[in-house]
């Protein structure tokens, strides 16, 4: 979405060549702290915000920037300074307990129970009011407010970026920015209800034509299917090496996808991914990239 900018239009003539050659630089873990002006060294540094103080480092405020851009993650996905596995007790991430900046939201229904973690209000706020006002695209973060019955599918959300960050890697491309479907959502919900707005007569049901919904779909690389536009769980901009820029539209399936709704996803052409395994089919970007897997997506239906 690039900021209500169509990828697709944006041309690599724009870019300065240089800026083009260093796109791959960038550790794909690295991309949610993009822009935000907090430490990033291993030694800890005093931050403040509002009526309080925070010592933090660069591992923490990625871990911090990490479960705020995806709403909630599971322990086991996260790491501390040293690159081992996240404990609440232990390093960081008690750290960060203690500090009141995240916080457990659930568990994982697995062998371990794994935690579930999402920002307070507080962690929200510390990289809130440390935002480099210049920088774009500008990447969302929420605190809390998760559905607990969504809680094992949005678990997954970001089980399956990393697994296709990984395989977008292998192509050079550098990721900027991800994109849940809540806000996907949101910028729908205000294109429908914009003609109500102090409008003393309306009685708050939209009045776009069909027409007009399939055109802001299109020109934000939405499908819309069975008169609904679909909405992926989770879109990934990036940038080629040559800077051109494009997105992966990512939706990660569960037992319970059966029906139309399935196969509205399904038809929908987004990558998918099972949750708890791997991907199961989808194209890359919106000019088609890599084909479906066939037999895979039978299987799923």
């Amino acid at each position: 979405m690039w900021d209500d900018l169509d990828p697709r239009s944006l041309d690599s003539r724009d870019r300065d060549p240089a800026e083009a050659r260093e796109i791959g630089s960038v550790d794909p873990r690295d991309v949610f702290f993009q822009g935000l002006d907090l430490p990033r060294g291993l030694e800890r540094e005093r931050v403040h915000v509002h009526s309080h103080d925070y010592d933090v480092r660069g591992s923490e405020v990625r871990t911090l920037a990490t479960v705020g851009a995806f709403r909630v993650v599971p322990l086991s996905d996260l790491h501390d300074e040293r690159g081992r596995p996240g404990d609440l007790w232990h390093g960081d991430l008690d750290h960060l307990r203690t500090a009141g900046l995240v916080r457990v939201v659930g568990y994982l229904d697995d062998d371990v129970r794994t935690p579930l973690l999402t920002l307070s209000d507080r962690g929200r706020a510390l990289l809130e009011t440390h935002r480099n006002p210049d920088h774009r695209p500008r990447q969302a973060f929420y605190a809390g407010d998760v559905k607990r019955r969504e809680l094992t599918h949005d678990a997954h959300v970001h089980r399956a970026y990393v697994r296709a960050a990984e395989r977008l890697g292998h192509d050079g491309v550098r990721i900027v920015r991800v994109v849940l479907d809540a806000e996907m959502k949101r910028d729908y919900q205000r294109f429908l209800q914009e003609r109500n707005r102090d409008r003393q007569d309306s009685d708050g049901r939209p009045d776009r034509t069909r027409a007009e919904i399939q055109e802001w779909a299109h020109d934000r690389g939405l499908p819309v299917e069975d008169d609904g536009v679909q909405f992926p769980d989770l879109r990934i901009e990036y940038e080629w090496p040559d800077g051109r820029r494009d997105v992966e539209d990512v939706e990660v399936t569960t037992p319970n996808y059966r029906g139309a709704h399935a196969a509205a996803k399904a038809r929908a052409g987004f990558t998918r991914y099972r949750a708890g395994g791997g991907r199961v089919g989808g194209r890359t970007g919106r000019g088609g990239g890599r084909s479906s897997d066939i037999r895979l997506a039978e299987e799923l239906l």
